[in-house]
């Protein structure tokens, strides 16, 4: 399959990607010293080595997200700092295959230590995921060397290894089924599943959160010890100042429950085997992962009993521990999931790389199931809670996204822990990936974006899409196969009447076939979605459009969600809308009450020109505006708000 992305709302934001985005990045990570991490080691460099003990795994990600982007825009600058961080890689993994700079330079005769924690085999995951996307879009094999050399030396340190010596932050698990799917390797495939079925088997967990703990802060001591020795004999040395993360109101409690969280292995995903894992739980980024893995586990080995629990916690997430934005995480400091239904909008951490992870398990969900909900969550956070992570111009970010804000979130250029820009960076560079499957009896439309397609079970044909701001969607099929296939047609859960017309005209597969309806906390039900089938001879020349209406609606929560009973978040398609407070002047957003019956359409001017916003009145008079989520916080620090009040 080739996909060629054409004029629209999506090659407009990867050219941005592309353009911007990743080149802002490579100079972060120059500015913060973590690519000097690997110089210390490659080329003897006097510095002293900076950032986390998972610093590596931000230059890896950088290499993933610059490796997909070049796939499609193959421009010789990337390829140029490509090259030179593979060359600095090669030259600081030893030769039995190790690769971590933080123990290589601080600790040399240590490996795999606190793994709870300290995140070796998850940088190691960053490292081989990046090398699979650089052969893909280059074929060549530097990198991929080097990931295959890491990933045998996990396979003899690892295949025979216990419960305790599973990774604390999951991603290993991932990047070893992707190289496994490249390879055909099958010790790659063993030591994924090995990972997996390994976990929550620890048989006293806490004894082994707290021991590593210690080890962790005694080996911190130690290297800022050294730091302080290294200053005091260069005083010439500068360490880059980073901005931390995005402020994030707490609630009452919130230490003790992440120590409780952390002692019963739930923030690692630690307290439940993976076929009795039902309940989302602990760290958001890492239960994502985790589930990602575990659908992609069923896909390669087809071991059906994996499947009940993935649904079962992605129901009860959706149900009860999901935002209104697609967006998941409710508490800070435990960067995570809370209690059934604790969704107030201003505790929500909502992180954007926990929003990706879910993006990511929605698609192996789709492709193993084939039920539109899955790739109805997918297309509502890849708009709303993983969109709103990128600014407009691709070189500032949000790190965790609450639902209202009085001050302090911020879009930043960098953060302390950088993961989320080049994680957003390198979904975008896939999402090609995301459209579209086949099988022997056709093709399944999953998202709708304007490219064209070419062999696609011997199919090509052209996709215009005006969404997210405009409902109609053609196809133009350009060659077609000889005998019936069916097109699956997502029909959006957000969509309430759609048109479907052939070559103009009217078709009668137009059956509304949507599932009983399901509640859910937030008011958001992707359970509404649906494939619909158009089956016939297809012929070159074809047209098939297919309009959907994009109403606005008042999204209410459930009644157990307290903290915005009687209040709406206003939607239309498939965003989300905020008011903020600097398209309302004079108005306090958090308190105002609005009219529903004078809510209306206008298309915007200046910064907001071309985008669809949502105009209407108070009670009092005054009126509103409300703009999509994912573009507040473009105009400098400003106050915001989803939910408000229906008068």
């Amino acid at each position: 399959m080739k996909i060629e992305f054409t004029p629209g709302y999506w090659a407009d934001r990867l050219e941005e990607n592309a353009n911007h985005a990743i080149f802002h990045q490579w100079e972060q990570l120059e500015k913060s010293g973590c690519i000097d991490n690997f110089r210390i080691i490659a080329e003897g460099k006097q510095t002293f080595r900076t950032g986390w003990f998972f610093a590596d795994s931000d230059a890896y990600k950088w290499l993933d997200a610059a490796a997909r982007i070049y796939a499609r825009f193959p421009q010789a600058r990337l390829k140029v700092l490509m090259d030179e961080l593979i060359a600095l890689i090669a030259a600081t993994q030893q030769a039995d295959g190790y690769i971590y700079t933080y123990n290589q330079i601080h600790f040399p005769d240590v490996r795999w230590q606190n793994l709870q924690i300290e995140h070796e085999l998850y940088c190691h995951g960053h490292l081989i995921e990046a090398a699979v996307s650089h052969k893909l879009a280059t074929d060549e094999d530097a990198l991929l060397d080097i990931a295959i050399k890491a990933a045998d030396r996990l396979v003899a340190d690892f295949m025979e290894a216990g419960p305790g010596s599973t990774p604390g932050h999951q991603e290993i698990e991932i990047a070893l089924l992707r190289l496994y799917d490249l390879t055909e390797n099958r010790q790659y495939l063993l030591l994924a599943q090995h990972f997996l079925e390994q976990r929550g088997r620890v048989g006293f967990f806490p004894s082994l959160i707290l021991r590593e703990n210690a080890s962790v802060e005694a080996r911190t001591a130690r290297r800022d010890h050294a730091k302080q020795e290294y200053i005091q004999t260069h005083p010439d040395y500068e360490t880059a100042k980073l901005p931390g993360t995005n402020a994030a109101e707490k609630p009452r409690g919130i230490q003790q429950r992440f120590m409780l969280n952390a002692l019963t292995g739930r923030y690692m995903q630690q307290n439940r085997t993976i076929r009795h894992l039902t309940e989302p739980a602990g760290h958001a980024v890492r239960f994502t992962y985790l589930q990602t893995a575990v659908a992609m586990l069923l896909r390669e080995t087809g071991d059906s009993t994996l499947l009940p629990a993935l649904e079962k916690s992605w129901d009860r997430m959706v149900q009860k521990r999901m935002y209104v934005t697609g967006g998941i995480g409710s508490l800070p400091m435990i960067e995570g999931f809370g209690r059934d239904y604790e969704l107030d909008p201003k505790f929500a951490y909502t992180e954007t790389c926990a929003a990706l992870g879910n993006m990511f398990w929605n698609w192996e969900m789709t492709q193993i199931t084939q039920d539109a909900k899955y790739a109805d969550l997918l297309e509502w956070q890849l708009y709303n809670a993983a969109h709103v992570g990128m600014g407009t111009e691709g070189t500032t970010y949000f790190y965790n996204n609450p639902l209202t804000c009085k001050g302090g979130v911020t879009r930043k250029a960098w953060f302390e822990v950088p993961c989320c820009p080049s994680n957003l960076s390198r979904t975008w560079g896939y999402l090609d990936q995301y459209l579209y499957t086949a099988d022997a009896d056709g093709i399944w439309f999953h998202q709708y974006v304007s490219g064209k397609v070419a062999d696609l079970n011997a199919f090509s044909f052209a996709v215009e899409a005006g969404l997210p701001y405009a409902g109609l969607v053609t196809i133009k099929v350009k060659a077609a196969p000889g005998g019936e296939q069916t097109l699956h047609l997502r029909i959006p859960s957000w969509a309430e009447t759609y048109t479907l017309m052939l070559n103009g005209q009217p078709l009668d597969e137009t059956t509304d076939m949507r599932p009983a309806e399901v509640d859910t906390a937030s008011g958001y039900s992707p359970y509404d979605a649906f494939y619909l089938p158009v089956r016939r001879v297809w012929q070159k020349g074809d047209v098939l459009s297919l309009e959907f209406d994009l109403p606005i609606w008042a999204r209410r929560t459930d009644p157990r969600v307290a903290s915005t009973t009687g209040k709406v978040a206003l939607t239309r398609g498939p965003l989300v809308y905020c008011l903020e407070d600097v398209d309302n002047p004079g108005l306090d957003i958090h308190t105002a009450e609005i009219k529903l019956d004078t809510l209306s359409v206008q298309e915007g001017e200046g910064d907001l020109a071309g985008v669809p916003l949502i105009m209407g009145q108070t009670a009092d008079g005054q009126p509103f505006t409300a703009l999509p989520y994912y573009l507040w916080g473009n105009r400098g620090p400003s106050e915001m708000t989803v939910y408000v009040k229906p008068a």
